[in-house]
């Protein structure tokens, strides 16, 4: 019988866009500061809105990335995206040349593909009374141009496929290429996620599901697993990964910031936007990830959760936690970043994957920021309003999206 030669799968290069920075210093600095990245919505004017704050980008500046005339029609999930995959290469130190041209290729996840772009085309036809609309909008609307067009302006000419498995979209872009490398398919990838739904409509469908932080202050509306929580905060921006073949990344040079050794997806079967009761589906999807690592639980020392600061995803959560770790449930650390980035929906498990590589490499635990009153249901260590150094291991990342698909990653120390 045929047996696979695994190989191992190496995180070599990290692309931040995000509300707390641009690029791997900026945001690994302003994790480990505990720094927030959410302030009052300026994209819009949110008088009328029940909602008033998000995690928006600050100062992205597209001639960083783009020559003026190739980003005069893009939609912002794909400049960011484009710009993440940049940084990512770049912080890689990666010549694509080094690797065969269908060896090389990107994947990448969101929930919402152009949505913004959709919105003012309705509006501009609602308005001015026409049909017309940009030849652009139909290729900038699709899921799939984020990584298309990565392909374009990175020179990418491999596979590139889309996830769109809403908030577990990137997770899920960076787990499927870690399997292709793992089973030999491929030598390296882009993999990460990108979103940019800070609108009137997008975010009055979220208003509408009873799913968004009412908290009008910036600094203390994302507050998970704390008493007072009344939602998530929504976000923008994009993380993208350069993941290798181990061996080939230390043959050329480069030495590895993280290793990825788990993954699994599963889907609930419950119900389209509320996690199954007592976090049954969180705690399998944990489970086979477990499995597929080949750990024990008390290996796993810390775990990046999904922590949306909503009412059911902090308790169900926890209480998974405590189905698959048993009594080493209150040995571990659990936080969340979300607290300080927002949620960046698709892009939210790309960019938790980056945080995990980056709290390996530097043997930190990042903070769940203000956690003031402890829900008593919530009762792990969350590692509350300040980073800590710790000796890490294996690092747990968990994404759950809508309509039930659970997502797990699980990384491990480079040595």
């Amino acid at each position: 019988m045929f047996k696979y030669p695994f190989h191992k799968v190496a995180v070599t290069g990290i692309g931040v866009v995000s509300p707390v920075g641009t690029g791997r210093k900026e945001f690994f600095n302003s994790l480990a500061a505990g720094k927030s990245g959410i302030d009052f919505i300026e994209k819009f004017d949110v008088s009328d809105f029940p909602f008033k704050v998000a995690g928006e980008i600050k100062n992205f500046i597209r001639e960083d990335y783009f020559e003026k005339k190739d980003s005069k029609n893009l939609p912002l999930y794909i400049l960011y995206a484009v710009a993440a995959g940049k940084l990512a290469l770049k912080d890689a130190g990666l010549d694509k040349a080094v690797y065969e041209t269908n060896r090389i290729g990107i994947f990448g996840g969101n929930g919402a593909g152009g949505f913004d772009l959709a919105e003012k085309s309705v509006e501009r036809q609602i308005l001015k009374k026409t049909s017309k609309l940009s030849p652009y909008f139909i290729p900038h609307f699709l899921p799939n141009m984020a990584v298309g067009t990565m392909s374009i302006h990175l020179g990418i000419k491999g596979p590139v496929l889309t996830c769109a498995s809403a908030c577990a979209a990137g997770a899920n872009a960076v787990g499927e290429a870690y399997l292709r490398i793992k089973y030999g398919e491929m030598d390296c990838c882009i993999a990460g996620g990108t979103e940019a739904v800070i609108t009137p409509v997008f975010l009055s469908g979220l208003n509408s599901m009873k799913a968004l932080s009412k908290n009008i202050d910036p600094k203390t509306a994302s507050r998970p697993f704390d008493r007072e929580r009344d939602g998530f905060v929504p976000a923008e921006g994009s993380a993208f990964l350069v993941l290798e073949n181990m061996e080939k990344a230390i043959d050329r040079g480069k030495k590895p910031i993280a290793e990825i050794t788990g993954y699994s997806v599963l889907s609930e079967g419950y119900h389209i936007a509320a996690p199954e009761p007592e976090g049954k589906g969180m705690a399998s999807v944990m489970e086979a990830a477990l499995l597929s690592s080949q750990l024990n639980p008390t290996e796993i020392d810390y775990i990046n959760a999904h922590g949306t600061s909503t009412i059911l995803n902090d308790k169900y959560e926890t209480a998974a936690v405590k189905k698959v770790f048993g009594s080493h449930s209150y040995k571990l650390k659990v936080s969340s970043i979300k607290s300080m980035t927002g949620h960046l929906l698709g892009a939210s498990g790309a960019l938790e994957a980056a945080a995990c590589a980056l709290s390996l490499e530097n043997q930190i635990i990042f903070p769940t920021v203000n956690l003031k009153n402890p829900d008593p249901e919530c009762d792990l260590d969350y590692v509350p309003n300040k980073a800590i150094k710790e000796n890490l291991n294996y690092v747990m990342s968990n994404s759950f999206g809508f309509g039930g698909v659970n997502t797990c990653l699980i990384f491990k120390k480079y040595s």
